[in-house]
């Protein structure tokens, strides 16, 4: 299976992390592509389901299926009736620092030859993912050291989602 993945070494506490991250509405503080993030079903202590609307307008909807509590969470992104790429979000310790990953399960879309999909998800698809991932977790280290919101496609502009 493909998948990208990229991480960060913050020196918040677990604590910290998992506050901001499993927030409601979170990836509007953070997120430098996120032009609106709501939670649609949840509670107090979890997110079910929310919405994020991108810069460019895109909407896609994030389905929450495993929660674990300073941990991470597991969740399915995508079109409303489209296909959805697996997300993990995981919060690591050791003894000197905290890290946080994400990773990226994306779909395998039908518009591309199986015998070519390889080589572009290598040469395109995986390139892209990082690049946006490294901005997202880039805002999260912003958010949580400056505690000020990011501003639109602070770290760069990126052509999926700006």
């Amino acid at each position: 299976m493909y998948n990208v993945s990229f991480s960060i070494i913050l020196k918040n506490q677990r604590e910290d992390i998992w506050r901001v991250i499993s927030s409601h509405g979170n990836l509007n503080y953070f997120h430098p592509f996120c032009h609106t993030n709501k939670v649609i079903e949840g509670d107090k202590g979890s997110i079910k389901k929310d919405i994020l609307i991108y810069l460019n307008g895109v909407v896609f909807e994030r389905e929450f299926y495993q929660w674990d509590e300073m941990n991470g969470y597991k969740l399915m992104i995508g079109k409303k009736n489209g296909k959805k790429s697996k997300v993990v979000w995981k919060i690591s310790k050791t003894k000197n620092y905290t890290s946080l990953s994400i990773n990226v399960f994306p779909y395998k879309t039908d518009k591309i030859n199986s015998l070519f999909y390889p080589f572009v998800f290598y040469f395109y698809i995986k390139p892209k993912l990082k690049s946006y991932l490294k901005s997202v977790l880039m805002g999260l280290k912003f958010y949580l050291y400056n505690n000020k919101k990011v501003v639109k496609n602070q770290f760069g502009k990126h052509s999926w989602f700006s």
